[in-house]
């Protein structure tokens, strides 16, 4: 089976499928399971893949299978695949990647290249179709366009010449002329200028006018969507023509090749010029003939001039076409062969099939696509030489299952199909098992031979001896039997063995599924023999392989002979030494002969044996055809089949398609001669055709040759079409079929018109078509009507046709039943009825239902017209009035039945104008009205059109609104808020419109804006600062003035609400609006929303705009940081990422800090290593050190927190050489050898090694070993006068170290005095002994002196001088430090050596000097002692106000500045610093006094800061100066000028507010006092002022009044009595109404006068409190943002006092009065500067500032709580604690859980209050710091509220209060300072409701300040479980107070200025949220935010706050 056109390069696919093969024999056994299958494709690659390499591509190769299959991708020699880095590779799901490349980087072995994928498991493999990879490199190209030269007349065509390289993957999408027209590729053949589907521009009629436009193409780039225009311009060159000029082709060739894919457009060109214009026709070739019919044109196939364009290409199309072209002058031709392409795909039948062994298989390969060239089949991957459709496996064998594909190609593309070929059944083939082995031995004996084999089914086994079988004899027996498990035992047994019998031995196992064989010689001693070999025959050609079958032992030589001559005697033949002759291509006349077999043994003997080969040739036929080409039928026709090779006698015979040719079909057969056969055919006929076949046979074998007959017969009709009728709406069909050869193509056609004569192609449609030359018409209809051609044409004579009438019966038909037709009255009307069927058709009229006679109405006529179809008749009327609005009905009549229609006739006018236009309802954009429906004019009433417009525009410019005409109510929308506007409305219907209603005229309301502001940008300023700008709403959407903005912002990704903040309205015209958001979270997403609003309502919230906070700090180290020693010079650093939430941003690198430990302390001899990932090691380090290492993460932010440090130790290794090494003469035999310590051991020293040698002989080196505590050896028994040389090496663990110098010494009698001690430095500590060393020697001894800094040693008590000349210092001290000397002399020499002393000690005082203030940090300059020695580590700065707590600082050692932050403004400080090094903390600086900048408030001026009215006084507090220090709050008191007490209107009043004081008396005096605080202290101003008079007016100054005697007042009443007793009388009535009055309202107001502060100190609570006397320090100064709690001299009320009506509470909350032991201040005293030791101060309630109270232990209530303030007005009021006392316990007063911290009643000892009760009251936060510590202490501190109106109702749904827990303690947030909110009473069973179940069971009584009275809880250390309350959410905005009630006799002293009956309106700014000027103290709004963000208050807590405590709201008496 050879496969002419199948490329060799599959067949080297074993390298990719190498393990198919050994993967395949184990399952052999087993029968295929159901769900095991060989690989099949799922999806299969593309034949061509095209990318640019700007792109890259992948390419998917996926299969299926059970297993599931390997891919493999291979190239087209069958190798692998692999990797190219950067330019291939093979993913993990089987894809082939290309990724983009340079274009640099183009490979061609790589980008060019047939590829293919393999997939496989171990039932076979499939190789996909050829994959055609090409990678385009983006290179430049330009397209031109030359100029095309034309005669005048003719068509031209201009060509885009695109560069070969990108010709394919550039098209030409359009052409430009340079007059701005464009040509796109269309459809429209008939114009000046057509796109060609192959890109040309075809330009017919060419002009003179032509030649001097230009032309440029325009391409796309299909692979990188690149287009552009060609880089020249083409143009016409025309040229007139002189005379005739004949066709000239332009291309220059006479015949071409055109290319064309399935379903696209072709082009076929003839480019011919010529004079005069020629003619065009074009032919096509029939098939296989050359013969042609000429090109019938259609709609799918257009001529235009010259050129031939085909649509829609068919295969059909494919062909060769002729192009001739003629004219007057002369013709010429070119003819174009037309391939059209399809798509190639195939599929084998069947996929799967399942075969027994032995039986046959087939598979078929089916295949479609045009052309197909070449067919092949693979299996399991490899060709199989077989190129036809079907293959066909007669009998099938184990190696015949697997995957088999059929594969068809042409040059452009292939197609494969796979089919999987399962064995039935059982099966193994046969193994042998156990055999016989190569034997010998003597002749004699009997021998015995075994086989054993196995397999299914059970083999046979046979024997053979030398290539012959054997046969049972007397002396050779075989014998076999099967054993239990199936294997088959076969023997061979020879009785007494002779040496003949000698050989190789065989036994052969068979069975239908296999061969398995085993030999082995048997050798017996003996002469050579040779058995007798019988004759050879061989076919020509082929191989002779014989094997000389010898016997004997042994055997020295065996050799082939012929004719004598020893073999080989040519290159054919080859003789082994084992006998096997092999001869190559046997021929007859070189190798038939007879071949003698010669063998011998060393003695010399031999034997022979003869072989006769004959040699056989096989039959050989000379190729025979019949004539080129088909036979016509009749002709005569002769083969001859002439065989003059191969072997008589010869057997020929001939077949016809494969069958023996009979005679009855006309063909005869003859013999010619003994070598030849004729076959005759006297007249072709049709059956003729087919395959003949010459069979030529002889005895070597069989021969065949077959040649093919094709017989043309011309079309005859099989059934040729007659007329037909069909009835209307039926399916009609009409058969034609005609046969002939070629098989003649079937085709109809239909005549244009009525007429037979010209045919059209019939057009392709829904209902027409034509399948196998049978016409289908399906619902055929009267345009179906007409004559028909049915045409079959071969080619072979003139073809058939037949033309039929096909003719369609139908009866009268209407297309339109009924149909309204419209009339305007007074006009003409014609009504037209058409009926279509058979004629003739009568048509009558009727008029609602009656006949209609034109005869009684001159007004109507009838007329009648015949058209093709049918009849059309028409009644005019010729003016139509009302009456005619009628149904009109026409019927029509035929042979064939009946039909009618009918028209309803309706005359029309215009509507009339509604009326009764009203407005039903408004709102700010849109307007419901309602009207009354007028006469709609006959017609229906189309629509309304309203009409409207502003009120200042006239009605031409106005806006409509349409509404149905049905309806008479309608709303206009689209309005604008707050404009006026006139409405009208006007009807419409068919005819017209009406006259426009009256106009009515509104006014749209307001409404909130509609618009959401722009240009909305939100930036970080800062890690927890975000700026956002915005613009306002376009105008058009405000709807009203905007008032403001709500910008709200929460935590993105979260379902908490928006945290909302109002901005008042810009009015300046484009300016931004923007707002900074402060206190967020550090790096934290945001989203921000922005509304406006106006005083309707807020406007749509904006779009969501998220941004990020900058990024921080890390607030939390890496964390399980470890270190892990690697060698001695690494260690291993690793760590965790700090948790997600603490990065605060994106961590970009870890830096690793590390140093070794002793020098950890300078920051200078720190090293850094950065690194990105979570571990490093760190290189270079010192040997056998101790490292501390810490571990820092950085963000963009900077670096953050670092890890606790950790150590680790690098190991040891060999030390350095000592640094010093000294010999030193003894005496004549003796040296002693001393030796300094190596500078860097690497570890512990274990010893060191002297070595000494003899300087000069070759004498062995001696070795002395010597402790590592030792630092000198004395080497003895030396010989005199002779060198020594020496040197020292130490040795660690690991081994020994580096030599040291060699130092050379000689033995002698003279020994000068030497020191053996070195010169070195010694480090002593503080109070530490001290010993340094000065070892001499010398003969005779000498003396020893030591200076100390230059001066003479003499001994004292701490320094003395020891035997050995050492020098020892007890307890060193700094003055020590210095350098000591020793001196040895003796009578031969004298020498020295200098120590140096460095005494480490604690730091002396450094220096503090002050660098400079602001108004809340201090800057100070650090600077060591002079006199420090040992290295500084750093400083400790503690610092304190005048009257508050230590503080302390840590400072680095190389900072020279440091900035002491968040002071009080204004306050004095005290400063002071310590040292520390490693010995410890040193001794203080001088304390340095400052103070912060700021000064008290200033006075404003009066007219400035005081505005009044008749009743009430405005108080400007802007207009006062804050002295640096910002204003905390003022006090407002007031008085009539004849009063002595002051009246307190408020206690805290904020700095930025305007303040209103009410119920004042018109024209009155009065005094005003201010009090204004700061933190620098307070300013009091005094003003008097009067009130206006009740119109407004003012009153006279008052005037100091003359002193009068009693005798002149008398005389003056007496003598203006008639003025005074009237005066009198009126002044009794009045005063009798007040008393009535008064006694009305106290019967519900009894205490209103109790509400009474300091009443007993008067004025002197205002003046300067810097004095030193504590008395005058008890004046009481209210806090901010508080009521007044009981402080002494005051009469203090609770709610609940004033309940009761009497002037006490009950006896176990009663109110502390310290006015009883007034010595209680007077104790408390700052602390001292602390110790060395103390830092933290009292952690645990130490005693030290516990002071006793005798007689005090009554005067502290259980359960009450003070408010403790501060007693300087430096510190700020707000820090003011509440501490709560408790019951004694048994007697004794002992810790309250949680509570360690709190005051304790006097007098008892143990624990005491912590720092938190420090009368010095410093800020809260540093107590909760301190506290978080050491202390468990209840701290208070206010927390922020919102600014809610008052409400005094006995449940309150805001809670006030939150709570947070602090290490160590519970730390509760009271309700703070932010907000003015008076408190308000709440009802007396709420007053002392417990939240939290305490340490008691018992309710806590708490005072609340002003705006924060409410619950308040201790916290149990039995119930930690308390949750934390969250704030409550913002109030609403239009939060209504009208619903609030108030109890007049409910009032209190706690309400300080606003009491709840006054006033219930809203109050103050909701939303505005006050910053706090510590954000430390109270809750800031960053907590407040993280509260609400965590969302944890839950309905119970808010229930169980609402139940349990008194409801108190906010209040702001800013608006009052």
């Amino acid at each position: 089976m050879n496969m002419p056109n199948e490329r060799p390069k599959w067949l080297m696919l074993y390298t990719a499928v190498a393990l198919i093969v050994s993967g395949s024999h184990s399952l052999a056994a087993n029968p295929p399971d159901a769900d095991q299958k060989g690989p099949v494709f799922l999806k299969e690659p593309t034949n061509r893949i095209d990318f640019s390499n700007s792109t890259g591509a992948e390419i998917e190769c996926k299969s299926s299978g059970n297993p599931m299959p390997e891919i493999i991708w291979i190239r087209s020699d069958g190798t692998a695949v692999g990797d190219v880095p950067g330019l291939r590779q093979i993913s993990s799901d089987g894809k082939l990647v290309f990724p983009p490349f340079r274009a640099e980087d183009y490979r061609q072995e790589v980008h060019a290249q047939v590829y293919a994928c393999l997939a496989r498991n171990q039932f076979g493999s499939i190789i996909s179709r050829d994959v055609h990879v090409r990678a385009v490199v983006s290179q430049h190209y330009e397209e031109d366009i030359h100029k095309a030269f034309v005669i005048r007349g003719n068509s031209a065509i201009l060509k885009c010449d695109i560069p070969s390289f990108v010709a394919d993957f550039v098209n030409v999408i359009s052409w430009h002329s340079d007059e701005q027209e464009n040509f796109y590729p269309g459809t429209e053949y008939d114009g000046k200028y057509l796109v060609l589907p192959s890109g040309e521009l075809h330009i017919r009629e060419v002009g003179p006018e032509d030649g001097y436009k230009s032309y440029q193409c325009r391409t796309k780039h299909r692979l990188t969507g690149e287009t552009r225009l060609s880089a020249t311009k083409g143009r016409l060159v025309i040229t007139e023509p002189v005379g005739s000029v004949g066709p000239k082709l332009t291309s220059g060739d006479d015949s071409r090749t055109v290319k064309v894919k399935l379903e696209a457009s072709v082009t076929l060109l003839c480019p011919a010029q010529a004079y005069p214009v020629p003619v065009y026709r074009w032919y096509k070739f029939i098939e296989g003939t050359t013969r042609k019919q000429a090109v019938v044109l259609n709609d799918r196939v257009k001529q235009v001039s010259g050129t031939l364009i085909i649509k829609d290409a068919v295969v059909e199309d494919s062909g060769k076409y002729l192009c001739v072209v003629n004219n007057s002058v002369g013709g010429e031709s070119v003819e174009t062969v037309l391939t059209v392409t399809a798509p190639l795909s195939a599929k084998i039948d069947p996929p799967t099939q399942t075969v027994d062994f032995g039986r046959p298989a087939v598979f078929t390969c089916q295949y479609t696509g045009n052309p197909i060239k070449t067919v092949s089949w693979m299996k399991d991957g490899k060709a199989i030489g077989h190129s036809e459709p079907v293959l066909r496996i007669e009998s099938v064998k184990k190696e015949d299952k697997g995957m088999y594909q059929c594969f068809v190609r042409n040059d452009q593309e292939s197609a494969e199909a796979s089919a999987e070929l399962k064995l039935g059944g059982r099966f193994d083939p046969p193994v042998i098992r156990q055999a016989f082995q190569e034997e010998t031995m003597e002749p004699g004996p009997s021998v015995f031979l075994k086989c054993v084999a196995g397999g299914n089914p059970t083999p046979e086994i046979s024997w053979e001896l030398d290539g012959k079988k054997i046969a049972n004899n007397d002396r050779y027996q075989v014998g076999q039997y099967v054993t239990v498990n199936g294997d088959v035992v076969s023997y061979l047994n020879i009785t007494s063995v002779h040496a003949n019998d000698g050989g190789l031995y065989k036994c052969i196992a068979k069975s239908k599924v296999g061969v398995a064989e085993h030999s082995a010689k048997l050798n017996v001693y003996g002469l050579p023999y040779i058995r007798q070999m019988e004759k050879k025959a061989i076919v020509a050609g082929e191989t002779l392989i014989v094997t000389c079958p010898v016997a004997g032992y042994p055997i020295d030589s065996i050799v082939w002979e012929r004719d004598n001559r020893a073999l080989p005697i040519n290159r054919k033949q080859k003789v082994f030494p084992n006998g096997t002759l092999i001869i190559e291509n046997v021929e007859r006349n070189s190798d038939q002969a007879t071949y003698t077999c010669v063998a011998k043994n060393q003695e010399g003997y031999s034997a022979r044996g003869s072989l006769e080969v004959q040699v056989m040739v096989l039959p050989r036929i000379i190729p025979f055809a019949f004539e080129e080409g088909p036979a016509q039928v009749g002709q005569y026709l002769t083969l001859h089949c002439s065989v003059p090779g191969g072997d008589l006698p010869l057997n020929i015979d001939w077949t016809l398609d494969g069958q023996q040719i009979s005679e009855d079909l006309g063909i005869t057969t003859a013999r010619v001669g003994r070598r030849g056969s004729v076959l005759t055919i006297e007249a072709v006929e049709a059956p003729h055709a087919g395959n003949f076949t010459c069979h030529a046979r002889n005895l070597a074998g069989h021969q065949q040759f077959t040649t093919p007959l094709n017989v043309y017969v011309p079309p005859r009709w099989i059934l040729e079409p007659t007329d037909k009728a069909f009835a209307q709406g039926s399916d009609a069909k009409v058969e034609c079929k005609a046969d002939g050869f070629p098989k003649p193509q079937v085709t109809w056609k239909k005549a244009v018109g009525d007429t037979p004569g010209e045919y059209k192609d019939l057009k392709k449609s829904d209902n027409i078509r034509v399948e196998e030359g049978t016409l289908h018409v399906d619902n055929i209809q009267k345009t179906n009507e007409g004559y028909y051609l049915c045409e079959a044409i071969n080619g072979i004579g003139s073809g058939l046709s037949a033309v039929i009438m096909i003719s369609v019966q139908a009866p009268p038909e209407f297309t339109e039943k009924l149909r309204n037709q419209t009339a305007r009255r007074g006009e003409p009307a014609v009504l037209q009825c058409e009926a279509k069927g058979e004629k003739p058709i009568g048509i009558l009229w009727n008029m609602n239902n009656m006949r209609l006679d034109p005869k009684n109405d001159n007004r109507y006529t009838i007329r009648e017209e015949i058209l093709s179809t049918g009849v059309m008749s028409s009644l005019s009327i010729k003016r139509t009035e009302r009456s005619d609005s009628a149904l009109f009905t026409c019927v029509a009549t035929n042979a064939f039945g009946s039909d009618d229609a009918s028209i309803n006739m309706i005359v029309q006018e215009v509507p009339e104008m509604p009326y009764a236009l009203k407005v039903l309802d408004k709102s700010g954009r849109s307007v419901q009205l309602s009207w009354a429906q007028p006469y709609d004019g006959n017609s229906p009433l189309d629509r309304y059109i309203i009409e409207f417009k502003r009120s200042r525009a006239s009605w031409t410019e106005i806006d409509r609104v349409i509404v149905p005409g049905h309806t008479t109510e309608a709303q206009v929308q689209k309005l604008s808020p707050a404009t006026t506007y006139n409405i009208r409305i006007v009807a419409e219907n068919a005819i017209g419109t009406s006259q426009s209603s009256e106009a009515v005229t509104i006014i749209t309301a307001e409404e909130a804006p509609s618009g959401k502001p722009q240009n909305i940008k939100v930036e970080p300023v800062n890690q927890t600062t975000m700026r956002v700008t915005w613009k306002p709403p376009p105008r058009t959407e405000w709807n009203g003035e905007i008032l403001g903005y709500y910008v709200g912002y929460k935590l993105s990704n979260t379902n908490s609400s928006y945290v909302f903040e109002t901005i008042n309205f810009i009015t300046e015209e484009g300016k931004e609006h923007n707002l900074e958001l402060q206190n967020l979270r550090v790096y934290t997403q945001y989203s921000v929303v922005i509304q406006a609003f106006n005083k309707i309502g807020a406007g749509p919230l904006s779009e969501e705009e998220k941004q990020f906070t900058a990024e921080g700090t890390p607030s939390q180290p890496p964390s399980d940081t470890a270190c892990t020693t690697l060698t001695s010079q690494t260690i291993r650093v690793g760590w965790v990422s700090p948790p997600l939430e603490s990065a605060n941003g994106v961590i970009k690198t870890y830096k690793v800090v590390y140093a070794p430990s002793d020098e950890w302390y300078d920051e200078t001899k720190r090293h850094y290593k950065k690194t990105a990932s979570s571990d490093t090691v760190l290189h270079g380090l010192k040997k056998y050190t101790n490292y501390t290492m810490q571990v820092l993460a950085t963000t963009a932010g900077g670096d953050g927190v670092r890890s606790v440090p950790i150590h680790c130790q690098t190991e040891p290794d060999v030390p350095e050489a000592p640094t010093d090494v000294k010999a030193l003469v003894m005496g004549n035999a003796a040296i002693l050898v001393s030796w300094r310590p190596p500078a860097q051991p690497n570890g512990i020293i274990t010893q060191y090694t002297v070595y000494s040698k003899a300087e000069g002989a070759e004498t062995e080196t001696k070795t002395q070993k010597v402790p590592h505590y030792q630092m000198s050896f004395e080497a003895t028994e030396l010989e005199k006068n002779k060198p020594y040389e020496f040197w020292v090496t130490a040795s660690t663990t690991i081994g020994e170290g580096q030599q040291s110098k060699s130092i050379v010494a000689m033995p002698s009698d003279q020994v000068p005095a030497k020191i053996a001690s070195f010169d070195d430095t010694f480090t002593a500590t503080f109070k530490e002994d001290a010993k340094m060393p000065c070892l001499a020697v010398g003969a005779p001894q000498p003396e020893i002196t030591w200076k100390i800094k230059g001066v003479e040693f003499s001994a004292n008590d701490r320094m003395r001088l020891l035997p050995d000349g050492s020098l020892l210092i007890k307890s060193v001290n700094r003055q020590d430090a210095g350098d000591y000397s020793c001196h040895a002399e003796n009578s031969i020499a004298k020498d020295s050596i200098t120590h140096k002393l460095i005494v480490l000690a604690p730091p002396q005082s450094p220096h503090v000097t002050l660098s400079a203030t602001t108004t809340d940090a201090l800057t100070v300059k650090l600077k060591p002692h002079e006199g420090d020695t040992a290295p500084l580590h750093g400083y400790t700065l503690h610092y304190k106000p005048e009257f508050g707590e230590w503080e302390t600082s840590e400072v680095s050692v190389d900072s020279q500045k440091h900035n002491i932050e968040g002071l009080f403004c204004g306050s004095r400080y005290q400063v002071y610093a310590t040292g520390f090094n490693n010995i410890g903390a040193g001794e203080a600086s001088d304390i340095l006094n400052t103070r912060t900048k700021g000064q008290k408030p200033k006075l404003p001026e009066k007219p400035r800061f005081i505005e009044v009215s008749s009743n009430s006084v405005s108080l400007h507090f802007k207009a006062w100066k804050d002295g640096g220090c910002p204003m905390s709050h003022f006090v407002v008191e007031s008085k009539k000028r004849d009063q002595i007490e002051w009246n307190q209107i408020s206690n805290n009043v904020k700095p930025d507010n305007n303040y209103v004081v009410l119920d004042l008396e018109p024209a009155t005096w009065y005094n005003l006092r201010i009090t204004a605080h700061n933190s620098a202290g307070f300013t009091v101003a005094e003003y008097d002022f009067a009130t206006l008079t009740v119109t407004g007016g003012t009153i006279a100054p008052s005037r100091d009044l003359p002193e009068l005697s009693a005798e002149d007042t008398i005389r003056i009443i007496l003598s203006n009595l008639n003025l005074v007793v009237p005066v009198v009388a009126a002044l009794l009535v009045i005063i009798i109404a007040i008393i009535v009055i008064c006694i009305l309202r106290s019967k519900g107001n009894h205490h209103k006068d109790d509400v009474v502060y300091n009443q007993t100190m008067g004025p002197g609570a205002t003046l300067d409190k810097r004095r030193p006397d504590l008395r005058d320090e008890l004046g009481y100064i209210a806090p901010p943002n508080r009521k007044l709690p009981p402080v002494p001299g005051s009469n203090y009320n609770t709610c609940d006092r004033i309940k009761r009506g009497r002037g006490g509470l009950r006896s176990n909350h009663s109110t502390w009065d310290p006015r009883r032991n007034p010595n209680l201040y007077e104790e408390l005293k700052a602390p001292p500067v602390p110790m060395h030791g103390n830092h933290y101060g009292h952690a645990h309630g130490n005693a030290e500032c516990h002071y006793r109270h005798p007689g005090m232990e009554d005067e502290i209530c259980p359960y009450a709580t003070f408010h403790l303030l501060g007693f300087r007005e430096e510190m700020d009021p707000t820090k003011a604690m509440n501490f709560q006392t408790f019951p004694h316990q048994n007697g004794h007063a002992g810790p309250v859980p949680g509570h360690a911290g709190t005051m304790l009643p006097p007098g008892h000892p143990g624990h005491v209050h912590s720092r938190s009760g420090s009368q010095s009251m410093p800020r809260a936060n540093r107590y909760q710091r301190k506290n978080s510590q050491g202390g468990q202490s209840s701290i208070y501190t206010p927390a922020p509220e919102y600014d809610d109106p008052a409400n005094c109702a006995e449940e309150d749904q805001y809670r006030r209060y939150t709570r947070v827990n602090s290490q160590g303690g519970s730390l509760y947030s009271g309700p703070g300072p932010e907000y003015d909110d008076p408190a308000n009473c709440a009802p007396e069973e709420d007053q002392y409701g417990s939240q939290y179940g305490g340490p008691y069971g018992q309710p806590y009584d708490h005072y609340g300040s002003r705006g924060s009275m409410g619950r308040r809880s201790i916290g149990s250390a039995r119930n930690p479980g308390n949750g934390s309350p969250e704030p409550p959410p913002p109030p609403p905005r239009n939060h209504d107070m009208s619903n609030s009630s108030f109890n007049d006799s409910k009032e209190s002293n706690e309400i300080s200025e606003a009491e709840c009956d006054r006033d219930h309106g809203p109050r103050g700014n909701y939303g505005a949220v006050k910053r706090s000027p510590q954000p430390k103290d109270q809750r800031t709004t960053e907590e407040m935010r993280k509260l609400i963000e965590r969302n944890e208050t839950g309905p119970k807590q808010l229930q169980l706050q609402q139940t349990n405590g008194a409801g108190f709201t906010a209040y702001d008496t800013m608006a009052v």
